[in-house]
């Protein structure tokens, strides 16, 4: 989630990388009673095999629009929980990552988003340019074989455009300290050489990793979904796009170099820039979202990008809005973007952040079944239909005890069981669609 300073609805999102503490085939029938689901989520949980120093999990590739796991057509249903890393450094704290990932298997969910960075703060991986922490390192190690025991797979931020957890703005603060850097501009983090030659060695550092536990490369285990190579990217400093533009051509052919078993995907909140064909900067929220430095086309169309992302936040965006105007508008911004993947970028689309506050205009808690409920039907919609639309990541998941890491948009399983239907039926509806029923009624679906 992006901080918009000066702009209606810019408020500070803390867990978007601020801590305000420490730093088979199966026969799906048309209707899907619990035992069917469970069997689903066992078929689909079956492929992980975990065994330390052999990686017998496939990675997850992808085919045109779709994402395919062993020829067979894969569907994220997934959430954001971006302190995995952080909250594993301290063995008093693992147990929150263990339960999160075990509630994510309950519910049947594929993926789960997190840091796989955090610059100068604390429980840093990067203490310094260049130099790491290696008791950090061995907590992200720790991560990725505690998601493979659990069945999930991850997808790695590389990166904040924010200041938490360090970002950019870090990044600059180095080499404006150090005396190399050529200006104190946070967007310097895009086109100065010595910082991008400096992040082109935290990604080789990341992707060569060498987990301590399993004896595997990061770049060479299934277990990590996807690497994204930042979260919410944007350079208004540069509103004609070229400057960020030729960033990501860069850094994600450097990363291909490395790495070419993993997809690869920005980061990007979704809107469209000023090169984009009018009628899709009207997509966007306000014309304001035009002058970013990013545009979701242009930069998608990266050949190293694999799939494209975009985020949901209508509260944010659209501060007067009621309920029902705001659905009304994500049901355009989803549609639109999905359209993109297939008819302009042939790729999958994912809605890789997802939420509405406890702060939005009129708020009750019914309001995000059916906030989640319209956009889990679009994903559902387009599995079915083999379109573009691959799966959404809610912001965020966390367990009990963590207020330091909650923002308006936490939700703890288990405290609105509503929810957590929710999360599972849309689960159920994607490993029908996977494992062979297209026909499935999304209203018949019962877990």
């Amino acid at each position: 989630m992006s901080i918009l300073p000066g702009r209606p609805g810019s408020w500070l999102k803390p867990s978007a990388g601020h801590s305000r503490g420490r730093a088979g085939n199966g026969i799906v029938y048309p209707v899907l009673g619990i035992a069917v689901c469970v069997a689903l989520i066992y078929l689909m949980l079956g492929d992980f095999k975990f065994s330390p120093g052999k990686p017998e999990l496939s990675f997850v590739q992808r085919n045109g629009t779709r994402f395919v796991v062993d020829g067979r057509a894969f569907f994220v249903n997934g959430w954001n929980s971006y302190w995995l890393m952080d909250q594993s450094v301290e063995e008093s704290s693992r147990q929150r990552v263990s339960e999160i990932f075990h509630t994510g298997k309950k519910m049947g969910m594929t993926v789960c988003r997190t840091w796989a960075f955090n610059d100068g703060a604390y429980h840093a991986l990067q203490v310094s340019l260049g130099i790491f922490d290696e008791r950090v390192f061995k907590a992200l190690d720790w991560v990725i074989v505690e998601a493979r025991r659990h069945g999930i797979r991850l997808l790695l931020s590389l990166v904040n455009n924010l200041q938490h957890y360090g970002g950019k703005t870090q990044y600059v603060k180095w080499a404006w300290d150090d005396g190399f850097g050529l200006s104190s501009s946070n967007d310097s983090f895009f086109f100065d050489p010595s910082i991008r030659s400096y992040f082109k060695i935290y990604l080789k550092t990341i992707l060569t990793r060498k987990n301590h536990l399993t004896g595997i490369e990061y770049r060479d285990d299934p277990t990590i979904f996807a690497w994204e190579l930042m979260n919410e990217p944007q350079c208004a400093s540069d509103a004609s796009g070229d400057t960020l533009q030729e960033w990501i051509e860069e850094m994600t052919e450097f990363v291909k170099t490395i790495d070419k078993k993993h997809l690869l995907t920005i980061g990007l909140e979704g809107f469209y820039g000023s090169v984009s064909p009018e009628e899709k900067q009207n997509i966007n929220p306000g014309k304001w979202y035009s002058t970013l430095g990013s545009d979701f086309i242009r930069n998608s169309k990266v050949p190293y990008v694999d799939f494209a992302s975009a985020h949901i936040y209508p509260d944010q965006w659209l501060v007067e809005a009621d309920l029902d105007e705001k659905v009304e508008y994500i049901s355009k911004w989803i549609t639109s973007h999905i359209e993109d993947g297939e008819k302009t970028l042939n790729k999958p689309i994912m809605f890789t952040e997802f939420g509405l506050s406890r702060k939005s205009k009129n708020f009750e808690y019914s309001h995000r079944i059916i906030f989640y409920k319209s956009i889990f039907n679009k994903i559902y919609e387009s599995a079915r239909q083999n379109g573009a639309g691959a799966g959404a990541l809610i912001w965020q998941l966390l367990v009990q005890g963590m207020e330091d890491y909650n923002d308006d948009y936490g939700i703890v399983p288990g405290e609105r069981p509503s929810v957590d239907k929710l999360i599972k039926e849309q689960s159920c509806q994607l490993m029908a669609v996977r494992y062979g029923k297209n026909s499935v009624d999304k209203n018949s679906v019962s877990c």
